[in-house]
């Protein structure tokens, strides 16, 4: 009985576990976030700073708008009217509106696809990253971030948070170490509102990085029900098999 319910726990261990969202790289510390694909106006308004502010520069390239509109209860009707900046058909592809060529003219590199980001980089580093921008004059762009040291990307959401000052002490080795923010001028946002903000576009580029979660979600429970089923009758046929030897 006892071998039986430990193979049981380790067949549904994966299935009842926290998943591992990724982890930082070499960030010494990433703010948490919390992740709920269940959460569809998080997601919906997720959708929208998306689009808004992002699909301007960065293509989602394996996302279908129609497929995001049946995931997030946004009719397509909805989905023409409000999301629909790059392309005039529903069933296209999320294709950036700036051409590449551009971009590589403007900030030396193309931006990144998006797609499969929260995969690669984890959602506490995209969290972080959305709210780590600090103003740099040394940068082309006048902005850098901690996270993602001379990135190209400005930040393009500083009238929400603001402009702040990264500060930086160096430990006993000699070596710069970021330590806090400081705020030269406040934005049109208060904090808690933009790091909202920033939770629901991090909600919606995990759902974007793998759609096929809310279908797994469901399907997992009945897994989970079939299998605890199954234990029942595997145990009773145990014990029928080995009843005259016991």
């Amino acid at each position: 009985m006892k071998k039986l319910l430990v193979v049981f726990a380790l067949l549904t261990a994966p299935a009842l576990g926290w998943a591992n969202e990724g982890a930082c790289g070499q960030v010494a510390k990433c703010d948490p976030v919390k992740v709920d694909l269940n959460d569809k106006p998080s997601l919906q308004r997720g959708a929208r700073l998306f689009m808004n502010y992002c699909l301007s520069c960065h293509s989602a390239s394996y996302m279908r708008y129609n497929r995001l509109g049946q995931d997030l209860g946004i009719s397509e009707e909805l989905v023409e009217k409000n999301l629909l900046f790059a392309t005039d058909k529903v069933g296209d592809l999320m294709s950036a509106v700036m051409p590449k060529a551009d971009a590589r003219a403007w900030f030396g590199t193309a931006p990144p696809d998006l797609t499969l980001e929260a995969r690669a980089r984890g959602p506490e580093w995209i969290y972080t990253y959305l709210r780590s921008f600090y103003r740099d004059d040394k940068s082309p762009s006048g902005w850098n971030n901690t996270v993602f040291p001379n990135v190209a990307m400005p930040h393009v959401l500083y009238e929400w948070q603001g402009s702040q000052r990264a500060v930086f002490k160096k430990n006993d080795k000699g070596m710069a170490h970021f330590e806090k923010f400081e705020v030269e001028k406040p934005g049109t946002m208060p904090p808690k509102e933009f790091d909202q903000s920033m939770r629901d576009l991090t909600n919606f580029m995990v759902y974007l990085a793998e759609p096929a979660k809310l279908e797994r979600y469901k399907i997992g429970v009945y897994v989970i029900i079939f299998l605890a089923v199954f234990f029942v009758l595997a145990y009773l046929l145990k014990k029928e098999y080995w009843k005259d030897i016991h």
